[in-house]
């Protein structure tokens, strides 16, 4: 296991060095590619092979999309896979087919956050000479994931596998960008079975979620307060201030009802407008998101969300225009799948605890692809490979336990290799 755990941290390190935030992961896709490529894969799909045309959200401008795509050249990412991704249709999707059998899908997320990374010593990736080369990082795991997906693909090749395994590597999952996008290709139709993985979450290194749910549906809002200016001082009232409405807007967005059929949450997380001290302002911009532990209650935090912020308009005599961007729904793991990662997950090496079952008490575009696959008759799970870490997902100090890598694709290899065996 010590060679494999070795070139599983050596990847994972390359990884983590070059983090890109989503819809840019150029190098990244370009790393995948080559590894997948090695590996020979029967069906390699690239950008927008992978994407549905017009699914994707979350998508920056222009200017910044360019100055990663030539970032990356710079990194030395190839340039057919540059020409491939170009305008940010990043990701990819690689095919085994190993003749008659199920097709299971695995499904990991590729993209990093736009953060800056600690430069402490006491940082494993600091210390070790691998910490982020870019002003984004990996701090929520997404490099452990890409190297389970490529750990999990070679193990698999090289087993006696029977049936096709296809593994999504998904960009822009921390803008709930590119779930849909993925699941509205059609790739993953045919799919019996689908894992989704993530790394961490709490938990420690060697125990093991055979099942995560409690996943909220979420969807992002953008809300532009427009008004008229006036001189502050001589002739406040012939202003119509747009900040006054923004205020009162925030304040009561978050006196919204909380439901009483489950969890409901509201966050104004971006807060601005104005221009300068004496100028009573006529623009001000809101954006946050609603959550609902299913799509219904989703639903219901939204519209009681836009009737607040189009109520705080009219209050102030100002206009408001509501955006609505990134969603994903709510989605729940099939205790058939769970049971099959519960009893393969008491045989792999370095697992001490299993957990069947925990709830996510956040939210993540998989479900697009679990809903996707459930929708068709196939079924799907979302679990998790625990590991220690020193600082909490998307701060500056997360890192991954590397002992946690050879768990996570000896998990994942032992559970596609049960499932082709269950034959549905």
């Amino acid at each position: 296991m010590s060679a494999t755990r070795d070139r599983l941290v050596s990847l994972r390190r390359d990884l983590h060095r070059h983090p890109e935030p989503a819809w840019r992961e150029f190098w990244t896709t370009s790393r995948i590619v080559d590894e997948l490529e090695d590996l020979g894969v029967d069906e390699l799909y690239v950008g927008r092979e992978v994407l549905a045309e017009g699914e994707r959200t979350g998508v920056p401008d222009d200017a910044e999309i360019e100055r990663w795509y030539r970032l990356a050249r710079e990194r030395g990412a190839r340039e057919d896979v540059l020409e491939r991704t170009a305008g940010g249709y990043t990701g990819a999707l690689a095919v085994l087919r190993r003749g008659e059998g199920p097709t299971i899908g695995l499904r990991v997320d590729i993209d990093a956050l736009p953060r800056e990374e600690s430069a402490s010593e006491e940082h494993l990736p600091t210390a070790e000479g691998f910490r982020a080369e870019t002003d984004a990082m990996h701090a929520c795991g997404h490099d452990a994931h890409v190297t389970y997906g490529i750990g999990t693909l070679e193990a698999v090749a090289e087993s006696d596998f029977e049936g096709t395994l296809k593994v999504v590597f998904q960009p822009a999952e921390e803008v709930i960008g590119g779930g849909r996008a993925v699941a509205e290709s059609g790739h993953l139709n045919d799919c019996d079975y689908l894992l989704s993985v993530h790394v961490g979450l709490d938990h420690p290194t060697g125990e093991v979620v055979a099942g995560i749910d409690g996943f909220l549906a979420v969807q992002h809002f953008e809300a532009t307060f427009t008004g008229e200016s006036a001189h502050a001082g001589a002739n406040p009232g012939d202003g119509r201030n747009a900040v006054q409405a923004l205020a009162t807007a925030v304040q009561n967005l978050y006196a919204i009802p909380r439901h009483q059929d489950g969890a409901t949450r509201v966050n104004a997380g971006i807060v601005e407008g104005g221009s300068a001290t004496n100028i009573v302002p006529e623009h001000a911009r809101v954006a946050g998101e609603v959550r609902g532990a299913t799509t219904e209650l989703k639903d219901y935090m939204a519209e009681r969300a836009n009737a607040v912020l189009e109520s705080a308009a009219a209050m102030h005599g100002c206009e408001v225009r509501v955006d609505v961007g990134s969603e994903a729904p709510s989605a729940t793991s099939d205790d058939a799948v769970v049971d099959v990662v519960e009893a393969v997950a008491a045989d792999v090496a370095g697992v001490d605890s299993v957990v069947r079952n925990d709830d996510l008490g956040g939210s993540e575009d998989a479900t697009f692809l679990m809903q996707r696959v459930q929708d068709r008759g196939g079924k799907a799970a979302y679990l998790c490979v625990g590991t220690d870490h020193p600082g909490g997902h998307h701060t500056a100090t997360f890192d991954v336990d590397e002992d946690s890598l050879p768990v996570g694709v000896d998990l994942l290899t032992g559970a596609i290799l049960r499932l082709a065996e269950e034959r549905p």
